[in-house]
Parts: structure tokens; sequence; C-alpha cells
């Protein structure tokens, strides 16, 4: 049997050895051939190409992997594609982060201001992969895990013919958090539903009923939810949206404070994750070390490899699983388009993905802020698409995380000069 060609664009990322270490857990199920790392920074591809191959060769895996910085020669017949690409690198994420913060905005890399410049430079990189995709592996799946995700899903799902799935471990760690609820129960189905980072558990339905609303209204000692860890929601507030939100809601629901406290940091995440990241490579030299470090769930992305390699083997194996992905709402929600890309439960298997409608109703709230979102993101991918300032300033007028529009102007001007050299749809 042919072994699978797997190719990671942007595989010198410190994340990288999250992800050999979810093959190396599955190497029973997924008989990769090959692995192609790809990364336009050679110096951090050799790092971490040696550490993957040193991980592989630790656990008896005789894949291949073959260093590279060409993407025709990654994605050349290869069956799985996974992005992992950070257009303009850590520097890049800090100014997203530190120039809002001037005009009264929130920076942050996936959301707001700071994610819809992240989404500006990674659209036509994206594109790109998915344009070489149709000519060199036009039956591979593209597996995305490059931020805004759901943004890049909805300007690639709706404008090629890629077979692409967005990801992301906000999913499987919220499933995760709520699982004591469902423990003893037998027939156990999670409604998830909304956008990347902007999302929502609505129901709980333990053999047939939704448990869902008792327990947001069940505390400990401390006024913390007893069988949801690390909520940071008021009781309050998740009693009135009858739901459990993702931790980015907290950009949302909580923006001033949020905001005060971007403004006191002495460092924004994208300089400690710089750190971390320069220490992490140190580490990654050492010609002992065979296994992913502990400190690398410092640097966030807790569970990407599990949500990844997962997702491959479901398809590969033909498994009828359930996972949570982006991809095109196909009628499931009936309150969004049928080719808008939602964040939703999906059943897996080798013909792709299909949408499950959820058990419960959706609220209102919900549903308006996804609509409110959608149609940002729909503006945002135009602007990404075509370099059109109209869009852009159209999409930061409705995102919540914006302000006026003379503050709007001003931080996006001053970003767009400040990644210019990343910006090639807008300084033709």
């Amino acid at each position: 049997m042919k072994g699978l060609k797997i190719a990671v664009i942007g595989a010198g990322s410190t994340y990288t050895p999250e992800l050999i270490n979810g093959f190396i857990k599955r190497k029973n199920e997924l008989p990769v051939d090959s692995f192609f790392m790809m990364d336009i920074d050679e110096e951090k591809l050799e790092i971490v190409g040696n550490m993957a191959e040193r991980m592989l060769n630790a656990n008896s895996l005789s894949s291949k992997v073959i260093k590279t910085n060409s993407l025709k020669a990654a994605l050349d017949n290869t069956d799985f594609v996974i992005a992992q690409i950070r257009v303009g690198k850590l520097d890049a994420r800090i100014k997203d982060e530190k120039i809002p913060l001037k005009y009264g905005m929130i920076g942050q890399e996936t959301t707001g201001i700071g994610g819809f410049m992240k989404g500006m430079r990674t659209i036509p990189v994206l594109m790109e992969i998915a344009g070489l995709m149709k000519e060199y592996c036009p039956e591979a799946w593209l597996i995305n895990f490059s931020n805004p995700s759901g943004m890049l899903a909805e300007a690639v799902l709706n404008n090629t013919e890629t077979k692409m799935i967005g990801l992301c471990n906000v999913p499987i760690n919220m499933i995760k958090s709520v699982q004591p609820i469902t423990n003893g129960f037998s027939d156990v189905t999670i409604d998830y539903v909304g956008l990347n980072h902007l999302s929502w558990i609505t129901g709980i339905h333990c053999d047939g009923e939704n448990l869902l609303p008792k327990k947001l209204t069940e505390v400990d000692t401390s006024g913390k939810l007893k069988n949801i860890p690390n909520s940071d929601f008021d009781i309050d507030l998740l009693k009135a949206i009858n739901a459990y939100p993702c931790g980015y809601l907290t950009y949302y629901y909580y923006k001033e404070r949020q905001l005060k406290h971007l403004l006191k940091e002495e460092k924004s995440r994208g300089e400690v994750c710089k750190e971390i990241e320069k220490e992490l490579l140190q580490m990654y030299q050492n010609p002992e070390l065979k296994e992913k470090p502990p400190m690398l769930d410092k640097r966030g992305g807790a569970m990407y490899s599990e949500a990844a390699v997962s997702l491959i083997s479901a398809i590969y194996n033909d498994k009828n699983e359930i996972h949570v992905v982006n991809t095109k709402n196909n009628g499931a929600l009936d309150f969004m388009d049928r080719n808008d890309v939602i964040e939703i439960s999906c059943t897996v298997n080798k013909n792709g993905i299909v949408p499950i409608q959820p058990k419960g109703p959706v609220n209102e709230h919900i549903k308006g802020m996804m609509r409110m979102i959608k149609t940002y993101e729909k503006h945002a991918v135009k602007a990404g698409l075509y370099g059109d300032y109209n869009e852009a300033v159209k999409a930061l007028l409705i995102h919540p995380l914006a302000n006026d529009y003379n503050q709007i102007k001003g931080a996006l001007d001053e970003l767009m000069e400040a990644h210019r050299d990343y910006l090639p749809q807008f300084y033709r």
C-alpha cells in the first residue's frame, strides 16, 4: 500500500513537534511515507526539521523528513496539506497587538482590527497555496490551522475548488472541559455552534435531556461553575445567554476590562511568544532531545496535534467520526446562508465533511452575533482578495471591537503602512 505524503507548510514553526507527536501517537492508523517540511525561514526549518526527524526515529517510524523552501516540491502529489503559516512572523503579530492600543482598540492576534490585519496578510498566501494545489495535488485535503481560521476558510472555500477544512484547538478543548457533565451517560450529544473564535456550546444532551441550563447555574464556593473548569464568565452572564461561550468571547463580553488589561501589560502576548519561541528553538538544537518538551505547552495550541491528526485519520480511515471544524453551512443552520463558513460539529469520513444540525434551538443572541461577525468576515475577505480599502473600512465599521470611523481609519492606515511589504494586493 502506498504510504501517505504529508506536506507541512510553515514547518519551521515551533508547533511542529506537537504535530509530529500526533502522528507518532497514530502511527498504526496513518502509514506516512514522507513529511515534506516547507518554510521560507531556512534556519528555523533546519532546526525544527531535525527535531522532527529525531522524534520519528526515536519512535521507530521510518517516515522520511524532506526539508524544502519550495511550495511546488512540498505540494507535488501530496495527500494532506497542513498549513500553519504566519506571514510577517511574530514581529507582525506584535504590531497587530500594539498599534490598535494607541487608538483605544483591543489589539489581538485573531479578532478585531489585529485579526483583520493578519487576515489581510494571510489571504493572498493561502490563495496561492490553494491555486498550486489545484495544479499539483487536486485530490489533496488542505487542513488549515493558520489564523484567522474562519476568515481564511471563508475566502478559500468560496473562491476555489480546494477541499479545505479550517481547524482550531478551541473546540476540542471546550468539549473536553464539559466532559465531567457527561460522565455516566450513554447517549451524549454536544451542540457546538458558532464561527471561529466566536462559538458557544448551546446544549449538552445526555440520555435525552439537555443538562446545560441547569449546569450553568451550579457554582462552587468560589462562585465558579462546578462542572466546567477555568470558566472566566460571570454566572449571571451565562444564565442570560443560556450557553457556554469560548474564551475569545471575553473580548466581546468584557471589552473594557480586556482593553485595560492590555494597556497595563508590559509586553504583548506576541512579545512573550517571541521569547518562548527563542528558548524552544535553542532546546530543539539539543541532539539528545527526542520528544516534545513540556515548555511547548506555554506557547499555546494545547491539543493542536489531537485536533489535526485525528481529523486526518477520520478522513483517511473513513471513520464517520464527529469533529468540530470550519466548513460551509450547507443548511445545517437555517439562520445562516448555505455558503457561510461556520464552526460546527460535523460527520467526517473519506467523502468529506457533513455539518450536523444542532439538537436544540439556537437563541437570538447567538444568531445575531454570528450574523454580524459573518458580515464583517465577508467584507474582510473582499478586502483581502482584491486589495479594496473601502471593503476594509466597511468590515471594521461592523466589528464590535473596533471604534468609530476616525479611530478605525487612523489605526488601519498605520497598520497597513507597517505591513506594506506583506500586502501586495493593496500596494500593487
